[in-house]
């Protein structure tokens, strides 16, 4: 063998055995809800616990054939700074999906 090949191989064995102990994570599951969703509720938040805290709107929730509504909380944000981007339905074809929030 030359020594290309051999360090070829010797990488190739070292890169599946530095992965052999990885999970990879499965995507989240996909909700599909069939009519849209009613409009946002109007909520009134409690009072900001701290500073730090950031309100996170309710939103409706798709189970066991209907809508459910999700209140509001206030949550700190992994890093000062970071704002929430609301989730919300999209629409897709034969119903709805749900596209989570996320800190920005």
């Amino acid at each position: 063998m030359t020594k290309h090949r051999v360090f070829a191989a010797l990488f190739g064995l070292a890169v599946s055995v530095s992965l052999a102990g990885c999970v990879v994570a499965p995507p989240p599951p996909v909700v599909a809800a069939p009519p849209e969703a009613p409009p946002a509720r109007v909520e009134v938040p409690v009072p900001q616990p701290a500073p730090a805290y950031v309100w996170v709107p309710g939103h409706w929730v798709w189970r066991r054939g209907g809508y459910v509504w999700a209140p509001g909380y206030w949550a700190i944000p992994a890093r000062p700074g970071l704002r929430y981007a609301p989730g919300h339905w999209a629409p897709r074809p034969g119903g709805h999906v749900w596209i989570d929030g996320r800190w920005r």
